[in-house]
């Protein structure tokens, strides 16, 4: 560990180490344990601190609640060549949603695409890492999921929607894939967990409060505020934030046989579920494309740089600010982080230390 004012850097194979061990300790087999671990190292190397370890806390805590099974039995309750749906057993996101993508991929090399709907699941960390598993196959992966309700339909101040992220992974030739992975929201929850935590204000239109007025109270969720649709306002394009939220939560909830909408359970212990729930747990939804079903997976790589090249060199409005692609930016903080460490504040780092007293896991 190396400390740097309040921040302490910590490599991706130690906290790889702990968090294979605490969710070991929490019931996982090895394999679910390592894959777990890998979903949140992930998140955390590619600069997504608000889904990385610091999420630990709140998985212990759902699993101590009964919210969330460490053994799940995964299993395939609706086929049709294609296409699938899965019933996660309230197993962890984590490990549910990479069994759900490794059936989808396979089913791509059978039928040219595989569609997997998830049902009965939980918080299943940074959407990309779930796309990019289609990656060493040349195929194109896509993954989505809902959420806890924070955000309102467009005009109301009735939180309806998770933060719903999509993700979507294309292959390259000679450039680093491109990795689209954004919520549907203005704003990731975890990024005003990350304001609080450092004490900063957020940015006007992240939030707004319990009757609708623009915020920038970082405790505002606490006091039933809500996050905003992405494009915040409706002047400002919120009703297409809002029908992206919605696209997501039909294909993860509905479809599935999932929860969704205002039932979607949250991602907090202490809050209960409501009543007379319309379907089973968390909802995702994965899918794989081959892209030689379109046209010679050679072509398309090739393309797909010349296509990245193209952008990153359009004609910039200050020469000192350069372009970048979807997932350009993770990718150089993933370089950096495997070399540096990872970042992690106070916060984050007593919260881990108190996990692993519990469980008798040094980090």
């Amino acid at each position: 560990m190396q400390i740097c004012g309040q921040m302490s850097f910590i490599s991706h194979s130690e906290l790889s180490k702990f968090s294979i061990q605490l969710f070991s300790a929490m019931g996982a087999s090895k394999d679910d344990s390592k894959i777990a671990s890998d979903v949140l190292i992930s998140a955390d190397l590619r600069g997504i601190d608000s889904h990385g370890v610091s999420r630990l806390i709140s998985y212990v805590k759902l699993w101590e609640s009964g919210r969330i099974n460490m053994s799940p039995n995964i299993k395939i309750v609706r086929e049709n060549k294609s296409t699938f749906t899965i019933d996660g057993d309230s197993g962890l996101g984590l490990i549910v949603a990479p069994r759900a993508m490794e059936i989808a991929i396979d089913r791509a090399k059978k039928f040219g695409s595989g569609w997997g709907a998830i049902k009965n699941s939980n918080h299943f960390g940074i959407a990309g890492y779930h796309a990019m598993k289609a990656l060493p196959y040349d195929m194109i992966g896509m993954a989505m999921t809902n959420a806890t309700p924070l955000i309102p339909p467009t005009n109301s101040k009735q939180a309806m929607l998770g933060t719903n992220p999509i993700s979507y992974a294309f292959p390259t030739k000679n450039e680093r894939p491109l990795v689209i992975d954004l919520a549907t929201s203005s704003v990731a929850r975890g990024k005003i967990e990350i304001a609080r935590r450092e004490g900063r204000k957020i940015p006007k239109g992240w939030m707004i409060d319990k009757h609708g007025n623009i915020s920038q109270n970082v405790n505002e969720l606490k006091e039933g505020g809500m996050l905003t649709p992405l494009g915040s306002m409706e002047e400002l394009g919120s009703h297409k934030g809002y029908a992206l939220g919605c696209l997501v939560d039909i294909l993860s909830g509905v479809l599935s046989g999932g929860n969704f909408g205002k039932w979607v359970p949250p991602f907090v212990s202490f809050l209960p579920l409501l009543p007379n729930l319309p379907g089973k747990g968390l909802g995702h939804f994965v899918g794989a494309m081959e892209v030689d079903g379109f046209r010679s997976v050679e072509e398309f790589k090739t393309n797909m740089d010349i296509w990245i090249n193209s952008f990153k060199s359009a004609k910039r409005v200050d020469e000192n600010k350069p372009i970048y692609v979807p997932g350009e930016i993770e990718f150089n903080i993933e370089e950096k982080r495997l070399k540096t460490g990872i970042p992690l504040n106070d916060k984050v780092l007593k919260d881990l230390y108190k996990i692993g007293r519990k469980f008798a896991i040094e980090l």
